[in-house]
């Protein structure tokens, strides 16, 4: 009788620490558990913090440039400006390459609209201006080549479509192409000086 109250006892203490034993593990593998997910939730919080941070930085220098780019353009001093006249009369286009005046070098694009306020902008960059502009009348450039005497003569067409002297070239007949030969002498029509000017030189 003994002997069996020890072997229960015996068995009591063996339920006893199986049970404690499991409760202990139990309890230390969720603390484990949590400070496992704490640290993963610590450093998601740290990185999506981060990232947020650098992601407005790099939104708002992005807005800074833009904004720079459209409202505080400046014109440079070295400035190209291209005047383009058309005149509906004659159907010409032509095209004057100026520097920017000096009271508009670092000037804004409002500061050219006030400047020129009869004429369209078309291309407004800090390096090159196009402004446009049509007229009624026109162009008042449109010019003839003929031959005089050996030499090029340019003649200029006035309002009553009429031929004047215009320049008295030094530039012989016989040197031009067989070609130019035969043009020139119902005369070459050319329109705007740009024009003329570079013709002369394919000339000469």
């Amino acid at each position: 009788m003994k002997k069996s109250w020890i072997i229960i006892l015996f068995i009591m203490i063996a339920i006893v620490g199986i049970v404690s034993g499991v409760a202990i593990y139990g309890n230390r593998k969720q603390a484990e558990n949590n400070i496992i997910e704490n640290t993963i939730n610590e450093i998601s919080e740290k990185v999506t913090d981060d990232c947020t941070e650098e992601y407005e930085e790099m939104e708002e220098e992005a807005k800074l440039d833009i904004e720079t780019n459209t409202s505080e353009e400046k014109i440079s001093p070295n400035c190209l400006v291209i005047l383009k006249r058309y005149y509906k009369e004659c159907n010409h286009l032509l095209n004057e390459y100026i520097d920017i005046p000096n009271d508009l070098v670092n000037g804004t694009q409002e500061d050219l609209q006030l400047n020129y306020p009869n004429w369209k902008i078309e291309e407004f960059s800090s390096n090159k201006i196009t402004l446009y502009k049509e007229f009624d009348n026109s162009c008042g450039q449109h010019f003839v080549l003929r031959n005089d005497n050996g030499k090029i003569t340019v003649y200029k067409i006035n309002e009553n479509d009429e031929e004047e002297v215009y320049e008295k070239t030094e530039i012989a007949v016989d040197y031009l192409t067989e070609t130019d030969k035969i043009t020139i002498q119902d005369g070459i029509r050319v329109n705007g000086v740009e024009n003329l000017n570079q013709l002369l030189e394919d000339f000469e």
